[in-house]
């Protein structure tokens, strides 16, 4: 009996991008994780899997592969990073969920997965996925909401917020969105096959009043300094790690790219606007240049 799949979160038709990023007053949050993937990222490689990639706003940070997959369940927001990045056979577009990845195993040299891991109601199923889909010693960033952070430790200790920052579970402060415990979270990376060789400590200064009264220069500036504290001590509400995934596992053959989520069959053929499962006949529709994996419930 298979498991029941976990719920997903879903940006289809939101205007997260434009909202959030662009008209939010976020520019310090966005330099910030600028800054931790420039300090993480390999020099070059061949094959990077973006999961949750969603409009494509760190795409062009990743100048130093070859090819990108930029993967997420939403349509709207994989079509909103074609706008972004224009046609280039460049970059894949995949709308999948993280927990049925349609990828062979070993096939990428490198992964990241930024704000998206707290959207995760199981965490270790994605990381575990993310690991099948990666080669030995490819690199993997991640980076998850920290719920040891300075902000919510004070909170605690004035008796404004119930839940203690201290404890090793995940809170879950709205629907689909969880904080995690470092602790916790370095567990689930070494029992899914990573072996973690950096960290930072990231957006220290998520606070609208320091926003708004101090330059984004001077902010720039000491965000790349307290980073650096990731190493010791993890108190700030974002946290990104570097990590190696570890041990003796496959590679994938060379021409082989798709596997069907649902039977895992490598046999993939793609005809006009679709791809055909060969072992299982399923097929996936390709909707305007983006591979379409989702399954819905039936």
């Amino acid at each position: 009996m298979t498991s029941p799949q976990p719920p997903i979160c879903n940006y289809e038709g939101s205007d997260y991008q434009d909202r959030f990023w662009e008209q939010g007053g976020r520019a310090y949050e966005d330099q910030a994780e600028a800054i931790a993937l420039r300090r993480l990222l390999p020099k070059g490689g061949e094959l990077l899997l973006e999961l949750g990639a969603g409009a494509g706003r760190n795409t062009l940070r990743y100048e130093g592969f070859e090819r990108i997959v930029l993967l997420d369940y939403s349509l709207s927001q994989l079509q909103q990073a074609r706008q972004r990045l224009g046609e280039s056979q460049r970059y894949v577009y995949v709308a999948a969920d993280i927990y049925s990845l349609p990828f062979v195993e070993g096939l990428f040299d490198a992964a990241t997965m930024i704000r998206t891991l707290h959207h995760m109601a199981d965490p270790r199923l994605a990381l575990k996925q993310v690991r099948q889909a990666l080669q030995p010693r490819a690199v993997f960033i991640l980076e998850y909401a920290n719920k040891q952070n300075i902000k919510a430790i004070l909170r605690y200790l004035l008796r404004k917020q119930a839940w203690s920052p201290f404890t090793p579970e995940s809170v879950e402060f709205e629907k689909l969105n969880f904080d995690f415990h470092p602790r916790v979270v370095r567990g689930w990376l070494k029992e899914c096959g990573f072996e973690l060789e950096r960290q930072l400590a990231v957006s220290y200064f998520r606070l609208g009043v320091l926003k708004r009264t101090l330059p984004i220069r001077l902010l720039e500036r000491l965000e790349t300094w307290l980073q650096l504290t990731g190493w010791c001590c993890q108190l700030s509400p974002s946290v990104f790690t570097r990590s190696q995934a570890v041990g003796d596992t496959a590679m994938a053959s060379p021409g082989i790219f798709f596997k069907c989520p649902v039977c895992g069959g490598e046999q993939i053929e793609e005809r006009e606007e679709r791809l055909i499962c060969l072992k299982c006949s399923r097929e996936w529709p390709v909707r305007q240049g983006i591979y379409d994996f989702r399954i819905f419930p039936s």
